[in-house]
């Protein structure tokens, strides 16, 4: 990627930062077709992930490599806190330009994708938007610039999906929270120079007794589980966070006591629109790979592009893809407008992610045996499409959400 192409990328995230900074962006975008300024950062995006990640992917994924030159350049680009203020070192853009950037860099490499995914919406992107001037001031700058990272620690080992079954607790002794616990599956927990981990101050109130914390790592009495050896997404890494008599000042309880739950919720709510962009980069890279080799591969002496069967199946991969876009974009549209999003993000991850994994698997049925080995990226992308049905909610979970919020609309109640 020649340096002029960087130049170019950070003048847009500057323009865009301006542009949507004044207008509401409901009014200009039609979800059906995108910007002018939306369609430059996509393209240099683009190209930054087929010049700097799709030559790697293979052997990030191979040996589980945190691509740390890579992030650092995304970084230089803007591309580490794309909707964090530009005060504090981010693009100051808008979801729509992050669900882009995001789809554009997974494609390149889902684990990236991931990396870029977790740190912005659950990391600076919350502490931009619930954060003090001072907590921003301390755990933004260097995360926004690529020279750090993120991460967010809400699961537990006995609670996945039943968040508010909270064990690790929150104990406030003099001038400082006292933290216990563990905390499991948190993405980027290895390399993270912080995280965002929540804790139980007073369990006689449930979830409202939830509050969250700004850990910075290392710190006394914080420790790494093992590097989890997962099925796919491998370029991040996933570990265990333990809490043992872990001091944290009182200044860095972000947001207001007993508001931890309801946070994370929210939170939720727009990573799930990162999740979603995430799975369209991995089923486009797969729609890609089926395509390409399609248009090669001599069956019969005519290509097997030309087979009735493998139209049928390319045409139904590309109309999953597409629709399951849509209805990201859409989520990033409303969240940007202010409007209530949570059916609508669901939505897109339930689509996007079942997308991921149909779009993955009818690539590896048209490659056949090439499919199946390591010489094509066709079996890593149907590795990495499968995690994006599970974090975040599975897939179960989005259904419950999509459901409950239909009934409403109806003046009904599925409790």
């Amino acid at each position: 990627m020649t340096q002029n192409c960087y130049y170019t990328l950070r003048a847009t995230t500057r323009i865009l930062g301006i542009f949507y900074g004044n207008v509401n962006l409901c009014r200009r975008l039609h979800i059906s077709k995108l910007s002018e300024t939306h369609q430059m950062l996509q393209n240099t995006c683009r190209e930054f992930s087929d010049n700097e990640l799709k030559p790697i992917a293979a052997k990030l994924d191979k040996e589980h490599l945190f691509p740390a030159e890579q992030i650092k350049k995304m970084g230089d680009l803007g591309l580490m806190g794309v909707y964090v203020s530009e005060e504090y070192g981010g693009a100051g853009l808008d979801t729509l330009a992050l669900s882009l950037a995001v789809e554009e860099i997974a494609r390149g490499c889902g684990g990236t994708g991931t990396i870029v995914s977790v740190h912005n919406t659950l990391y600076v992107g919350l502490i931009d938007k619930m954060g003090t001037k001072k907590q921003k001031e301390n755990f933004l700058p260097s995360f926004t610039n690529g020279t750090a990272v993120g991460a967010f620690a809400l699961s537990e080992p006995g609670s996945g999906s039943d968040a508010s079954n909270m064990l690790a607790t929150a104990k406030r002794e003099n001038d400082c929270w006292v933290l216990n616990g563990t905390k499991a599956w948190v993405t980027n927990g290895i390399e993270a120079k912080a995280a965002v981990v929540f804790a139980n101050a007073d369990k006689s109130k449930g979830h409202h007794g939830i509050c969250a914390f700004i850990v910075p790592i290392p710190t006394p009495g914080l420790s790494l589980g093992k590097k989890e050896d997962k099925m796919g997404i491998r370029a991040s890494s996933t570990c265990n966070l333990i809490l043992e008599d872990v001091r944290v000042p009182l200044e860095n309880l972000l947001g207001k006591e007993g508001e931890g739950f309801k946070m994370a919720l929210a939170t939720l709510d727009g990573a799930r629109i990162g999740i979603s962009s995430q799975a369209l980069g991995i089923a486009q890279a797969a729609l890609d790979c089926a395509v390409d080799y399609a248009s090669k591969r001599i069956s019969f002496g005519v290509p097997i592009l030309k087979f009735q069967t493998v139209q049928s199946r390319l045409a139904e991969m590309a109309v999953r893809l597409e629709a399951a876009r849509l209805l990201t974009w859409r989520a990033a549209v409303l969240r940007d407008s202010g409007q209530r999003f949570t059916k609508e993000s669901s939505m897109a991850k339930l689509a996007s992610s079942e997308a991921a994994t149909f779009v993955s698997h009818g690539c590896v049925q048209i490659l056949g045996g090439m499919g199946y080995v390591t010489d094509m990226p066709a079996e890593r992308h149907y590795r990495d499409a499968r995690i994006t049905e599970i974090y975040a909610g599975i897939t179960d979970i989005q259904k419950l959400v999509i459901a409950d919020m239909v009934a409403r609309e109806y003046g009904l109640n599925t409790r």
